[in-house]
């Protein structure tokens, strides 16, 4: 400290001035994702036939927190870690250009939500729905686990290192970003509640078990590849699809318009709207009161 303030003294005494601190570069902001990300059809959209966008996603809201001189959020629904180098056919109409198409050198933060689609999710939620009680139906877990071999827990540890992929991608382009690795949000709770969402127990658990298995493994591979992990799992707990409304951050099966959440097993505006915290908090800053 007293070399610091004599050589401070030094340079005012012969004439020269400190050189002033280095400026902080401005925020420039890319969010990449699938529809969990995306927001899809929470209303308002920004852009509805390609990638069912949201206004309101999670991305969209912290934006607007944190004011960043440029914003490209390029999450669309039904992405997959595929679409990051190459173009995705729209939902409806158009083509998604690559997301890693809006990465460049002067990217100072990238958010990434992304693997749900990859590993199938929203296919094994489908396949777990049981209108009857037990035993009439199919369990999803009896046969995912056949054998005593859990193929869908095999699944997503073969599909774990290509998040470590996609973090190196995203740092060739963009080598002086932070990058948030956005886990998904608890989808529903232990024990289910079959029939208000007919899955029957066992299934719900196996449902959430590979969720749970999931965001493991992207946070794994985000510690192991120097991203940050953004954990959306814990602050959602008690918020599931089984909760009534204005409680759930994520539909059923039958989504509901009172909750701003048009999609199945996707979450609504409050869902996305409580994300915010959690990621702000990841990136180093509040919500503003």
């Amino acid at each position: 400290m007293l070399i610091a303030v004599a050589a401070t003294t030094g340079l005012l005494a012969s004439g020269l001035t400190p050189l002033p601190a280095m400026a902080a570069p401005p925020l420039v902001y890319v969010a990449m994702g699938d529809s969990f990300a995306a927001g899809s059809l929470v209303l308002p959209a920004k852009e509805v036939l390609t990638c069912a966008r949201s206004a309101l996603n999670y991305a969209s809201l912290i934006a607007a927190e944190l004011e960043p001189a440029k914003f490209r959020d390029v999450t669309c629904g039904a992405a997959t870690t595929a679409h990051f180098a190459n173009p995705q056919p729209g939902i409806i109409l158009g083509t998604a250009a690559p997301q890693y198409d809006a990465l460049s050198a002067d990217t100072t933060l990238v958010s990434v939500g992304i693997g749900g689609n990859d590993i199938g999710l929203v296919g094994l939620a489908f396949s777990c729905v049981n209108l009857l009680p037990q035993p009439v139906g199919t369990s999803c877990k009896a046969t995912n686990t056949a054998g005593g071999v859990d193929k869908l827990a095999q699944k997503i540890d073969a599909f774990a290192p290509t998040y470590g992929t996609v973090i190196e991608q995203i740092r060739a382009r963009a080598p002086h970003a932070k990058i948030l690795m956005v886990g998904y949000p608890t989808g529903i709770r232990k024990g289910g509640c079959w029939p208000v969402v007919p899955v029957w127990g066992a299934d719900a658990d196996y449902l959430q078990s590979a969720l749970t298995r999931l965001n493991r493994r992207m946070a794994e591979q985000a510690s192991a590849h120097g991203a940050t992990y953004v954990d959306l799992a814990t602050p959602s707990v008690g918020h599931d699809m089984c909760k009534p409304i204005g409680t759930r951050w994520i539909e059923g099966l039958i989504p509901s318009a009172l909750t701003n959440g048009l999609v199945p097993l996707h979450p609504n505006a409050a869902g996305l709207r409580n994300a915010v915290p959690t990621v702000l908090a990841a990136i180093g800053t509040q919500a503003r009161l």
